[in-house]
């Protein structure tokens, strides 16, 4: 029976969203914009990388011209490789949202046909009443933030008056989502996971979709780091998802990174913690070795948006994927015969994009294995066409949402 592997290069958008100017992104353009700048040596970096983007692996399974067809334009500065090994499209997003539940669980089958909500961009974020209860039921003094924010310039910003006072750093983005940062140690993890909780109950009733806890370490403001601690408390999804299905057909979903979480532990076999690209990797790979005839590995592949995209931090972002890229053989080298590769993405995070918010773009969709061949799927309708190609793959009732292109 064969075996199936999901990696989310998360906020990996390749432009042309349809429904782009609806949320302020008419132009964005992760990869072509990334491109561009390795182009004309605005990415390069000491100690780094220089100049153009270089992605050979990718190229070879049809990155370039899947880019090409979803934005108009082919990635500048990047060789065009004359032989493709994969098949290669691309999908726009259906679901109302351009947030990381929304665009995983339409991954897997489930997109989201419902409004989330969201806090006000002016004055304070949060209703003075969610604020009081929360402080009432979990004991602390107050709230410092309560704002749209980055996460490492608010941790900057209020971190030494949290270690002072004891009161939790709130904030929030233009996403659906409620983030806490707090000190490891001053605060304690245990206990900013207990706020969180009581924060997830709180929030319901507003269908906000996701609680972060956001733990840091440091004594000063130049040495205050965010951890890999992180822990997302989630909705769970509306119907069930790929996962559940695979789950209920006796199946084993071994997720790692933060897709647990972001399914909020439903349709979930295993959880598998790693902290950055490279550790991701590894823990795949091991997966990889481990999964049995008829399994799933779901990776989610977080610092290209939580690192790179949400920082705009160009350089960083280009390093990644030629890092990543990289590595790609050793995925390759794990491979038995009828498995599956699909590589994707989740949103767009374009670094050269005004604020520091996800962008609404198409993702990418790259699928390869042994003997599968390469052809040229086109622009697909939903995401979650990639959902159902894997549950015909792995040979379980697909669901009504989205198409196999297998």
């Amino acid at each position: 029976m064969p075996r199936a592997f999901l990696f989310v290069l998360d906020s990996f958008g390749v432009g042309g969203a349809p429904d782009a100017a609806t949320y302020g992104d008419e132009g964005a353009d992760t990869l072509g914009h990334i491109a561009e700048f390795c182009a004309a040596g605005a990415a390069d970096r000491d100690g780094l990388r220089s100049g153009p983007l270089q992605l050979p692996n990718l190229s070879a399974l049809g990155l370039l011209h899947l880019a090409k067809a979803a934005s108009g334009r082919f990635p500048q500065g990047m060789p065009v490789p004359e032989k493709l090994y994969a098949i290669f499209g691309s999908a726009s997003e259906v679901s109302r949202g351009k947030d990381t539940p929304s665009g995983h669980w339409e991954i897997a089958g489930t997109p989201v046909t419902f409004d989330w909500g969201y806090f006000p961009t002016e004055g304070d974020a949060f209703p003075s009443d969610l604020v009081e209860s929360l402080c009432a039921a979990a004991d602390v003094p107050g709230i410092l933030g309560n704002c749209h924010a980055s996460g490492t310039d608010i941790i900057a910003r209020h971190g030494a008056e949290h270690i002072r006072t004891g009161k939790p750093i709130c904030y929030t983005s233009s996403d659906s989502v409620f983030q806490v940062a707090a000190h490891e140690t001053h605060f304690g993890l245990d206990r900013l996971m207990t706020f969180c909780r009581i924060a997830r109950a709180l929030l319901d009733p507003l269908n906000i979709g996701r609680v972060i806890a956001r733990p840091f370490v440091g004594e000063t403001p130049s040495r205050f780091e965010r951890t890999g601690n992180r822990r997302d408390f989630s909705v769970p999804p509306p119907e069930p998802t790929l996962l559940d299905r695979l789950v209920k057909e006796g199946r084993s979903v071994h997720a790692v990174g933060k897709i647990g979480d972001i399914f909020a532990h439903q349709g979930v076999s295993r959880v598998i913690k790693a902290n950055g690209n490279q550790a991701l990797m590894d823990a795949t790979l091991q997966a990889m070795d481990t999964a049995e005839d008829g399994d799933l590995v779901f990776t989610n592949f977080v610092d290209f948006d939580m690192v790179y995209g949400h920082r705009r931090d160009v350089p960083g972002y280009a390093a990644a994927l030629e890092a990543f890229d990289a590595r790609l053989p050793e995925v390759g080298g794990k491979l038995k015969p009828g498995d599956l590769v699909i590589l994707t993405a989740d949103h767009g995070c374009d670094p050269t994009w005004r604020g520091t918010d996800h962008t609404r773009e198409r993702v990418p969709i790259i699928a390869y294995g042994p003997g599968l061949g390469s052809r040229d799927i086109g622009i697909r309708r939903t995401y979650a066409d990639i959902g159902e190609t894997i549950a015909r793959h792995l040979r379980i009732p697909t669901g009504p949402n989205g198409r196999s292109f297998l």
